[in-house]
């Protein structure tokens, strides 16, 4: 019992020793914790619901749902509508035509509940119109779809947002961790003694995390296709190079985060504080142009937004290195400066 009681406490001193530890163990969760308190401590401000209005008759339509606030109204290319709706950038599309104006189909993609919602005031407001518009005619017809094709759906969305999240915990992950590990232990500063260049050290650390990077992408790839079926539209040797260009963009995070942590704990709580607004901000799960538009330029600047961003232009649009040089321009850059800033500031021990 006396040796339980001597390493518990000999456990806690050396924890309580580490002021970072300390910082990121206790005082970060109350900071976020307060951070959203505040920014949510009354009830959010109702959003329009986004709807798109295709065909022939959409300005006519746009034009007699223009008084109703509930409504953001957006006229969409023919071409575009599917790509928008998949990708969350509106809730609904109504389609119609100026043949005849008292039949719309209503197109909404069946796995966001949001997209339901949207569909059940859209079809209200499409019935008020028109008999308020003529009372005395018959309801208008209003016939309801649901997006299912394949490269359109939900999952299809969701699946290269995921790539890029197991990307990003990976790099940052597989480098910073393993790096703060070696340093706990007294191992880094061994190499001290070799005349192995610090370079060569920061390098091999990241080229081993890509060769590990590779599998794993293929894995959730293949459970992606025989489970969901889904399947890339555009190059796949393209999408192998997105996958490699984001692998060094986060490896380089991960090296810099680690370059001076002292610590697992301090290490940890540095990965959270970088990951943490590229999960909510950079469209994992829904598209971040739902968020105010004054924070777009900043958010696609972001790297898991541009992994994500040329992850979905290869996978679901088809789309060629050209279309994607701003995404990968900035996956290049963040990978580079966070490299040479790492091995200028890196330490041994």
């Amino acid at each position: 019992m006396n040796a339980l009681l001597q390493i518990t406490a000999s456990r806690i001193r050396e924890f309580y020793r580490e002021p970072a530890a300390i910082f990121w163990v206790y005082g970060f969760p109350l900071l976020m914790a307060l951070a959203l308190g505040i920014a949510f401590r009354q009830r959010p401000i109702e959003q329009p619901i986004a709807v798109d209005l295709v065909g022939s008759g959409a300005e006519a339509l746009q034009k007699k749902l223009a008084g109703d606030q509930r409504f953001k109204l957006t006229l969409s290319p023919q071409e575009d509508w599917k790509r928008r709706l998949r990708a969350g950038k509106t809730d609904l599309v109504i389609e119609t035509d100026s043949a005849d104006a008292s039949k719309y189909t209503v197109w909404d993609e069946p796995h966001r509940a949001e997209s339901l919602l949207a569909r059940y005031a859209a079809e209200l407001a499409l019935r008020g119109t028109e008999a308020s518009a003529a009372s005395t005619k018959n309801s208008p017809t209003v016939e309801q779809k649901h997006l299912e094709d394949k490269g359109t759906r939900y999952i299809d969305y969701l699946m290269p947002g995921m790539l890029g999240m197991n990307l990003m915990g990976g790099g940052l992950w597989g480098v910073g961790f393993a790096l703060a590990d070696l340093r706990t232990r007294k191992l880094l500063k061994r190499f001290l003694a070799t005349p192995m260049r610090r370079s060569d050290f920061l390098f091999g650390v990241m080229l081993s995390r890509l060769i590990f990077t590779v599998p794993e992408v293929l894995i959730l790839l293949g459970f992606a296709w025989l489970v969901f079926g889904v399947t890339c539209q555009g190059n796949l040797l393209l999408l192998l190079g997105v996958i490699t260009l984001g692998g060094v963009s986060f490896s380089g995070i991960g090296l810099l985060v680690a370059s001076r942590a002292k610590t697992v704990e301090t290490v940890s709580g540095l990965m959270n504080l970088v990951m943490l607004p590229m999960w909510i901000l950079s469209g994992v799960f829904f598209s971040y142009e739902r968020f105010p538009e004054a924070a777009h330029p900043f958010i696609r600047l972001l790297p898991l937004t541009a992994m994500n961003d040329a992850l979905r232009g290869v996978m679901l649009d088809g789309q060629s290195a050209w279309q994607l040089w701003p995404e990968l321009t900035i996956l290049a850059v963040w990978g580079g400066v966070t490299f040479a800033i790492a091995l200028r500031i890196f330490r041994w021990r």
